[in-house]
C-alpha cells in the first residue's frame, strides 16, 4: 500500500496539491520520498486519489492527483464508542485502536471515578489531539472517512441524549463486571441501527452510575465478556472486535 496521506480540501484529477507542513515533513524526513514516488490522498468525504510526488524542496512539497478510485473500507454498523476518559496514553490507544477497528465516532465521557479532570482549555487541546490521532490511524488503515471524536461531556449529559435521540430498532450496551449476559445472547440488530457502547474508567462505573445506565429510558443491555475483568484500555477493543466478528465485517 502507498503512503496515505489525509488532505482536508477538495481533491481533483489532475490538481497540484500542496501538502501540508505536517505531511511534507512525514513524506520528506520520515517516509524519505522521492519525485515520481507514488502516494494516495483522501479528503474523507469517501474514495480516494492516486496521486505521486511533483515536487520536493524546501519551500514546497506538491503532489499531482492522477485518478480517483471508489474506495470504501468502512464497517456496516454504526458504531458510536462512549469512553470514560482515562490517563493520556491509555485514551489515545483506545482512540487509535478503535478507529482501526471501524467505529463511527468516539464520545470522551466523564464520570464519578475519572481520575483525568480537564479544565475547558485543556478539553479543547485534548479535543484537536485526539482528532489528530483518529486521522492518522485512518491513513494507516486505509478508511476514507475520518471518524469524529466529539467535545467532553459528562455521562448524565450524554444519557440525556441518547434518551433523545434512541430510535426502537438502536442497540446499547454497558460493559458490567455484574452482568451475566454475553455478545452472542443479544439478536442479531437490524441493518440500520445505530449501536452505542459504553464503557467505564479504570475503576469502572459506580453502583449509582450502572443503575442510572440501566434506568432512565436508555434502553442500555449490560454485557459481560466472559468470565474475566478487562481493564478500561481493553474493554472497549474487545468489544468492538467482537461485535464485528458476529454482525460487522469480520
Amino acid at each position: 500500500m502507498h503512503a496515505r496521506f489525509y488532505h482536508p480540501a477538495k481533491i481533483a484529477i489532475g490538481q497540484i496539491v500542496e501538502l501540508s507542513a505536517e505531511n511534507k515533513h512525514h513524506a520528506a524526513r520520515v517516509l524519505r520520498l522521492k519525485t515520481g514516488d507514488p502516494i494516495t490522498l483522501f479528503s474523507g468525504d469517501g474514495g480516494e486519489f492516486s496521486a505521486h510526488m511533483q515536487t520536493i524542496s524546501k519551500s514546497s512539497t506538491a503532489v499531482l492527483i492522477d485518478a480517483y478510485h471508489d474506495i470504501d473500507c468502512e464497517s456496516p454498523l454504526h458504531i458510536e464508542l462512549a469512553q470514560a476518559i482515562c490517563v493520556n496514553e491509555k485514551m489515545d490507544w483506545i482512540i487509535q485502536k478503535a478507529v482501526e477497528l471501524g467505529v463511527t465516532r468516539v464520545q470522551p465521557i466523564t464520570t464519578d471515578r475519572s481520575i483525568v479532570h480537564l479544565s475547558d482549555e485543556r478539553s479543547s487541546k485534548r479535543l484537536q489531539h485526539w482528532q489528530k490521532i483518529v486521522i492518522s490511524a485512518c491513513e494507516q488503515c486505509g478508511r476514507n472517512h475520518i471518524p469524529q471524536v466529539l467535545p467532553l461531556i459528562s455521562l448524565p449529559q450524554w444519557l440525556s441524549q441518547k434518551k433523545t435521540t434512541r430510535s426502537a430498532h438502536d442497540v446499547h450496551l454497558m460493559l458490567s463486571t455484574t452482568a451475566t449476559k454475553g455478545l452472542r445472547e443479544i439478536p442479531r440488530p437490524p441493518a440500520d441501527a445505530n449501536l452505542a457502547l459504553v464503557i467505564g474508567p479504570e475503576g469502572g462505573f459506580t453502583q449509582e452510575e450502572e443503575a442510572t445506565i440501566l434506568h432512565t429510558g436508555t434502553g442500555f443491555i449490560p454485557l459481560r465478556l466472559g468470565k474475566r475483568i478487562l481493564r478500561t484500555e481493553s474493554a472497549a477493543l474487545a468489544a468492538i472486535a467482537a461485535i464485528q466478528a458476529l454482525w460487522g465485517d469480520y
